[in-house]
């Protein structure tokens, strides 16, 4: 059967070439000072959650102590809300309010 005599069929097919490339959304990721989480716990969870060094997870921690909060890093939503989850987890086992949020950056 000779499919171009074949009036079922149509060569006229239309694609839609938009493709979205924009970057997502990002976010930063903000520890929360308070006066029970112990500094070695932050720094612990800094250097567990978030990969940082000593120095850089030593260094927010201070400003999490001196400043009321620390920028930990800017992520996609999926990772911050994730980091964010695993802060809170860590924190309740180990018996701390340690709080941490993520603003729009």
């Amino acid at each position: 059967m000779d499919v171009s005599s074949d009036t079922r069929y149509t060569t006229d097919t239309v694609f839609d070439e938009r493709i979205d490339t924009s970057e997502p959304d990002e976010f930063r990721v903000i520890l929360l000072n308070d006066d029970f989480t112990t500094m070695d716990f932050v720094v612990a969870v800094l250097m567990s959650v978030f990969h940082k060094n000593l120095v850089e997870a030593t260094k927010i921690m201070l400003d999490v102590h001196q400043k009321g909060r620390g920028t930990v890093g800017v992520y996609t939503y999926d990772l911050a809300i994730t980091k964010i989850n695993r802060v809170h987890s860590l924190a309740k086992e180990n018996g701390f309010p340690l709080k941490c949020i993520m603003e729009k950056a």
